[in-house]
């Protein structure tokens, strides 16, 4: 049997994809490379080329591969953009979410671990956030999540269709073979790199007025492998019949933008210049998480939990595929 992977040639799609592998699990993918890349996906798995919402396919897909479960990435993920364009987001992540779970239902699927995010919690009321934290997104990529999360509620009631939704905080750094290379980047740690190495004139940091020491935003920052594992964990619990769960992922510590700056300039050895400018809109001022119920559900506990290791991984990647998967 196969497990079906949705947007596996993106950023933590391809990455888990590779560790999904060395673990054993035969893997197909289905992505429509609007923001993924093609070779981010090993020759050897059966890829697709195609929508999440194309019913027809994601049946075909199932029948032809013997699909056991789901791991669900595809998904359009840029804050500010989701504030431009919110009709994009909702068409993309929940329009086409809605005819995917009915495709994997009518396909006789009952298993998925869907990619949420810490974006449906909203401005913190308290920190660290844990999973019983009120929810309440701060902008429509976090709104399209949250209601992808009440769905799989409603779906397991309805048909059976039990899921892990892991809410990830800020994914970064990288595998050897496996990186960010996103085209508009909108992540701090590889926009921080692009200052240091040149490629950017001058690095934007988004607001100094946050109620924090520095005045920047604070986010709690976790390795794409870590990410990667905690699937291949979910399926695990989902497998032994353990039941859905809703699941925080990250490392329980928080760093500034200022901080982050600080690192990169340390671990390149590179002056990294930036210009102050205002706040993005849907951007909280702060963001770490509780990730208690990762251990004890999942066995859970990150493996490069450092910023320094994080950002060592990932000027790795950047350094040896400076134009990204074109390399």
């Amino acid at each position: 049997m196969s497990i079906l992977v949705t947007g596996g040639a993106g950023y933590i799609g391809s990455v888990t994809v590779e560790l999904m592998r060395e673990a054993g699990e035969d893997i197909v993918v289905l992505d429509n490379l609007s923001r993924g890349h093609r070779a981010a996906v090993d020759p050897a798995v059966p890829f697709y080329q195609g929508n999440i919402g194309d019913r027809e396919l994601v049946m075909q897909i199932v029948k032809d591969h013997d699909v056991e479960a789901c791991v669900h990435f595809a998904a359009l993920a840029y804050v500010g953009e989701s504030v431009k364009q919110p009709e994009m987001y909702y068409e993309n992540n929940v329009e086409q979410g809605v005819r995917l779970l009915g495709a994997l239902v009518d396909a006789g699927v009952r298993k998925i671990v869907f990619s949420s995010t810490c974006a449906t919690y909203g401005e913190p009321q308290r920190l660290p956030l844990d999973e019983s934290h009120p929810q309440s997104p701060a902008n429509p990529y976090g709104w399209t999540k949250f209601v992808m999360e009440r769905m799989l509620e409603d779906y397991e009631t309805a048909h059976g269709l039990e899921h892990v939704a892991l809410r990830y905080f800020n994914a970064c750094g990288a595998i050897p073979t496996r990186g960010e290379d996103h085209d508009p980047e909108s992540h701090l740690i590889p926009l921080v790199l692009f200052a240091a190495d040149g490629k950017n004139d001058k690095l934007t940091v988004f607001g100094d007025d946050y109620p924090t020491p520095d005045g920047t935003a604070v986010r709690d920052y976790i390795h794409v492998a870590d990410l990667a594992d905690a699937h291949i964990r979910s399926l695990r619990i989902l497998r032994e019949g353990k039941g859905s769960q809703k699941i925080n992922l990250g490392n329980g510590t928080g760093y500034s933008v200022k901080e982050v700056i600080d690192v990169v300039a340390d671990v390149t050895g590179r002056e990294v210049p930036y210009k102050m400018g205002p706040r993005r809109a849907g951007d909280p001022s702060r963001l770490i998480a509780d990730a208690t119920r990762a251990h004890e559900v999942l066995g859970w506990d990150p493996k490069y939990p450092d910023l320094r290791t994080i950002v060592e991984h990932a000027w790795t990647w950047y350094t040896t595929h400076p134009t990204g998967y074109a390399d």
